[in-house]
């Protein structure tokens, strides 16, 4: 799947999607909206309009 339309998506996909980069290819929140060149404001903010955070312990949004 593409994760360049990732900010388009359903927030419930979003989580999968994310968690999973971060658990299997990116260190940090930074390193991955780096990496897929996405807006971390843009990605906080859409998941903390389902209720979601990142928690930066644990490497994932929660």
């Amino acid at each position: 799947m593409e994760i360049n339309n990732l900010l388009g998506m359903d927030t419930h996909i979003v989580i999968g999607i994310v968690n999973e980069r971060l658990r299997l290819e990116c260190n940090s929140m930074a390193e991955l909206t780096s990496r897929y060149e996405l807006s971390e404001t843009e990605l906080t903010e859409k998941m903390a309009q389902q209720g979601y955070h990142y928690d930066p312990l644990n490497n994932q949004f929660k």
